[in-house]
């Protein structure tokens, strides 16, 4: 690529591949007057890696849908990078430390050329393009973030597609064992779906009210995740402890031991944009989160979405 050539948006990046952030300058002349490129906003928390050299972490071909139905979504030229997660310091402190997606074109070859592309809009407009005020209630903001649009940078993929599947061994966002494995898996639950048996990992609660217990945990501290028999003791028929999902993609950390990371007090509910208080214990565990191997319509989602723990399910290990 020249000096002062167009900004490429597509660089064909695969998983492994060590790429550098644009400058500012550049990336903000990719987005149009919304900070929008393709549907998908840059957020201020991205600007502080612009010239930084990465790797590529997995290529963000397809992602999971955490605000309308059940599913998968198409993405097109955008990869997340290795331990690049959003820190809410430009919208509210929010704590679900989501793993950002990356443009192409908001990344380039190390050592090649820089662009002289023009930007449309200034840093500080990007800034104020993170909130808007809320109309139902005055001096509270509503956020926007990459998690709040990704239905408008993405188009509703069904399950049965096999290209998706296929790009995920091309772009080695997943080893060949583990992909095998979760396929047997998915099919071995689809005959038990057919025969009307429980699927496997078997998750599911009985109770009508669901228990508490506290911990005072700290971040730094190391525990132990309960065995899955003791947390299914703590569900309802919802596979829910008070409001707080147990999901089927948090069983294989059971019995194993990790760090916490931090208590989640406040996140931003990514249906309305509103900054939302969490009222009880709630943790995020270092190096946990959705490997998207065994979550029936989103297989491997590359998004790594940390899940949210109840001190309940942890004991400390001393």
């Amino acid at each position: 690529m020249l000096e002062g050539a167009a900004i490429p948006e597509v660089l064909g990046l695969r998983s492994g591949d060590l790429v550098e952030v644009r400058s500012e300058r550049e990336i903000l002349s990719t987005l149009d007057a919304t900070g929008r490129l393709d549907g998908l906003p840059v957020m201020p928390e991205m600007l502080q890696y612009c010239g930084k050299q990465v790797r590529v972490y997995r290529r963000a071909e397809k992602t999971c849908d955490t605000i309308g139905p059940y599913a998968s979504r198409r993405m097109t030229n955008t990869v997340h990078l290795e331990g690049l997660r959003c820190d809410g310091g430009g919208h509210g402190g929010c704590q679900a430390a989501c793993l950002m997606f990356w443009k192409e074109a908001w990344l380039k070859q190390v050592d090649a050329p820089a662009s002289a592309s023009t930007p449309r809009l200034t840093r500080a407009q990007l800034d104020g393009l993170a909130t808007r005020p809320d109309p139902e209630a005055a001096g509270e903001p509503i956020y926007m973030c990459q998690a709040t649009e990704l239905p408008r940078a993405s188009t509703l993929m069904d399950w049965w597609y096999p290209g998706q599947y296929l790009r995920e061994l091309r772009t080695r966002n997943v080893p060949m064992w583990s992909f095998v494995r979760a396929l047997v898996i998915s099919w071995y639950n689809a005959v038990l779906r057919r025969m009307g048996g429980p699927r496997y990992p078997y998750v599911e609660g009985t109770l009508t009210k669901t228990p508490t217990g506290r911990l005072d945990l700290r971040a730094g501290e190391r525990v132990r995740v309960k065995s899955r028999k003791e947390i299914l003791a703590t569900l309802n028929t919802q596979r829910r402890n008070r409001g707080l999902l147990f999901d089927v993609e948090m069983v294989p950390y059971c019995g194993r031991e990790f760090r916490v990371l931090q208590r989640v007090t406040h996140i931003i509910n990514e249906r309305t944009g509103k900054m939302m208080q969490l009222p009880g214990d709630c943790l995020i565990l270092e190096g946990v989160f959705c490997q998207g191997f065994l979550s029936r319509k989103r297989l491997f989602c590359p998004r790594s979405i940390y899940p949210f723990w109840r001190e309940l399910w942890l004991e400390r290990v001393e």
